[in-house]
């Protein structure tokens, strides 16, 4: 009786003691489980918190520093200034609370273009105003003077318009314009868009072209040839930059592409298909065939004048197309943006002909008998 007795005890023992593990394991696992939760409570929340701070933050940081405001805050942005050091000096003045917030909205919103200048600021700006300040050269005080340069000017008509404007004298201006070490003072501030391409041998002036056409305000009395220069060399800077993969894809550097820009500009008529007029250039360089287009002729001679006479045709100079293959030299002008878009898309044709009538309507043709055709009907007879 006594084993059996003891039998049966040692037994239940067991189940009690396997029912007690089981109780233990479920007790732990509940308080795993509750210990996960918190953490995973506590960890949202920490985050929502942080989230929300951050938030805030960033809420705070866009909003005008001083909503109120009516005082005046002198902010000088220097040429050639960058968004983060924009920024900065926006902190500086006390007109963003900021910088990095300022810098990041800016990109997000992929603004750009923005203007050198001593702008005058008030404190009760948002982040909008000021930027449309910088993007427009709004500094709340009219500009001193304003230099306009048309598109196909050439870079002694340019020097002119800058004389004309300020007290350098327009033989000054190109001397300096031409000067070596100006040149090269220029090439170190704008080095992908300046390169060694315009200081070669035959380049008559290594800046022709590089002078985008536009208005530009100035907000000094007397600025420097360097500082009127340094702002437009700015804004070509802009433009070529939106295009640096089509040049790429054409297999142009930027001297080559503001180079065929230019003779496109050059050519051109208010009624003129560009593109068709690059698809003519581009089709006798292929065919290895002198460009033969009249304003380089009357850029290798320094003239300007409507018409070009056989006599003209025989300068020489590494200029003349009609003497000399493939492109001249460097750009003989400034180019717009529709001669540029030109440039980087011809239209496809056979064309390797073209003529412009008195009346600005331009008539292309593949032959040469055509053209000559055209030349007897249109320019010969009038």
């Amino acid at each position: 009786m006594s084993l059996d007795k003891e039998g049966n005890n040692g037994t239940k023992n067991k189940k009690e003691l396997f029912l007690e593990n089981l109780a233990d394991r479920q007790n732990e696992a509940k308080v795993v489980r509750r210990v996960v939760l918190v953490a995973a409570a506590a960890l949202v929340l920490i985050i929502g918190i942080a989230s929300l701070s951050i938030f805030l933050y960033i809420n705070s940081a866009l909003k005008p520093v001083e909503p109120n405001s009516k005082k005046e805050i002198v902010v000088d942005i220097p040429i050639g200034s960058s968004v983060s050091s924009i920024s900065q000096t926006l902190e500086d003045k006390g007109m963003i609370k900021n910088a990095r917030v300022f810098k990041y909205y800016v990109k997000f919103k992929n603004e750009s273009d923005f203007m050198a200048g001593e702008y005058h600021m008030n404190p009760s700006m948002t982040f909008t105003q000021i930027i449309d300040s910088l993007k427009t050269g709004k500094i709340m005080q009219k500009p001193v003077f304003s230099i306009t340069i048309p598109e196909g000017k050439q870079l002694d008509e340019i020097a002119a318009a800058i004389a004309k404007k300020t007290n350098q004298k327009e033989s000054d201006i190109i001397k300096q314009l031409n000067n070596e070490t100006f040149i090269q003072s220029m090439m170190n501030k704008y080095p992908d868009l300046l390169t060694t391409e315009i200081m070669a041998k035959d380049v008559k002036h290594p800046l022709e072209g590089y002078l985008f056409p536009a208005t530009y305000s100035f907000y000094k009395k007397n600025p420097s040839l360097e500082e009127i220069v340094s702002v437009m060399l700015d804004k070509t800077v802009n433009v070529v930059q939106e295009y640096e993969v089509e040049i790429a894809d054409q297999e142009l550097s930027v001297h080559q592409f503001l180079t065929m820009s230019s003779l496109i500009e050059k050519e051109a008529t208010k009624k003129a298909d560009r593109n068709k007029i690059a698809s003519v250039f581009y089709n006798r360089i292929k065919e290895k065939m002198p460009l033969q287009t009249d304003p380089t002729v009357l850029y290798a001679q320094g003239k300007h004048k409507a018409k070009v006479t056989y006599k003209d045709l025989e300068v020489d100079s590494p200029y003349n197309t009609y003497q000399n293959k493939g492109l001249p030299p460097g750009p003989i002008a400034n180019a717009g943006v529709m001669s540029m878009e030109a440039a980087l898309h011809p239209e496809k044709t056979d064309y390797l002909y073209f003529l412009a009538s008195k009346d600005g309507k331009v008539y292309f043709s593949t032959t040469l008998e055509e053209h000559n055709k055209l030349k007897a009907k249109y320019i010969s007879n009038n």
